[in-house]
C-alpha cells in the first residue's frame, strides 16, 4: 500500500491551486507502480484538510471569471482521483471541509476519527459549486443531505456523517483500521477489485458496463485468477493471486 499525504499543517492543510496541479502526476505515478495495490490518502498534524486557499480563489488573471484556472485545477485533480484504477481509502482527522471533502468524498471509502468533521462551505462566502463536484456527494449521500451540506455550510460530526452514508468507518485510530482494510484488500484478487471499480464508475456515469467486465472476465480465466481463487477455496488455503491487471 501506499500513502499520499496533504503536506500543509502549518495551514491546516489547505490546498493552493500547485497543490491541485501536482496530484493528477502522482496518482498517475501509483496507478503505474505494481507494488501499489491500496492508496491511503490522509493529511499532516491533526486536520485532513480545511479546505481550499482562500487567498487564491479569485487570484486569477481573467476578472470575469478569477477563479477559472484553479477551477479547471481542482476538477483535473478531483477527476484523477475519482478515476484511480485501485482501492482508495481517506483517513480522517479534525477538519474535512470543502476542498478537504473534496478529495474525501472522490476516494473509494472514508475513515474518520471520532473528532472528524467535515461540510462543504461555499455558501459562506459565495462561491458557486461546480455541477460536477455536486454529482460525486449526489452519489454517495443523495439528494437531501447535498443540498443541507451545500445550502447551509454547516459542520457534521463524524458520527452525523456516518449516519448519512458520508463515512464509511468512525474509530478511535482511522489510520490502523484503514491499514487493516488495506491489508485485506491486498489479499483479494486485484482483478476482480479492478473490474468492480471499473463497473461502479461506468454505471455511475451511464456508460456500458459489460464490455469491460466481459474483458476482465476473460483475464481471470486465462490468468489463472479464478482456478486459483476457486482451488483454493476447496483446499482451504488463502489464495495467492499475483495478477496485476492494466
Amino acid at each position: 500500500m501506499a500513502r499520499l499525504v496533504i503536506d500543509r499543517a502549518a495551514k491546516r492543510n489547505a490546498l493552493t491551486r500547485a497543490m491541485w496541479e501536482q496530484l493528477p502526476g502522482l496518482l498517475a505515478g501509483l496507478a503505474a507502480d505494481d507494488e501499489v495495490k491500496v492508496l491511503l490518502v490522509t493529511g499532516d498534524g491533526p486536520s485532513f484538510s480545511a479546505g481550499a486557499d482562500i487567498r487564491e480563489l479569485i487570484s486569477g488573471d481573467d476578472p470575469d471569471d478569477p477563479m477559472a484556472e484553479l477551477r479547471a485545477s481542482n476538477l483535473r485533480a478531483q477527476e484523477a482521483l475519482r478515476e484511480f484504477p485501485k482501492p482508495t481509502v481517506a483517513v480522517v482527522r479534525g477538519h474535512c471541509i470543502g476542498g478537504g471533502l473534496e478529495i474525501a468524498v472522490n476516494c473509494d471509502f472514508r475513515f474518520a476519527a471520532r473528532d472528524a468533521s467535515f461540510g462543504v462551505t461555499p455558501a459562506r462566502i459565495g462561491v458557486v459549486y461546480p455541477p460536477a463536484a455536486i454529482k460525486v456527494l449526489l452519489d454517495l449521500v443523495g439528494p437531501a443531505t447535498t443540498k443541507y451540506l451545500l445550502f447551509s455550510g454547516e459542520l457534521l460530526t463524524a458520527a452525523e456523517a456516518e449516519s448519512k452514508g458520508l463515512v464509511d468507518r468512525v474509530v478511535d485510530d482511522p489510520m490502523a483500521a484503514a491499514e487493516a482494510f488495506a491489508e485485506t484488500l491486498v489479499s483479494r484478487s486485484q482483478l476482480t477489485i479492478r473490474s468492480a471499480k471499473e463497473s461502479v464508475n461506468a454505471l455511475l456515469n451511464g456508460a456500458d458496463a459489460d464490455a469491460a467486465a466481459a474483458r476482465r472476465y476473460r483475464e481471470t480465466i486465462a490468468s489463472g485468477e479464478l482456478a486459483e481463487g476457486i482451488e483454493a477455496f476447496t483446499q482451504k488455503r488463502s489464495p495467492k493471486f499475483v495478477r496485476h491487471p492494466r
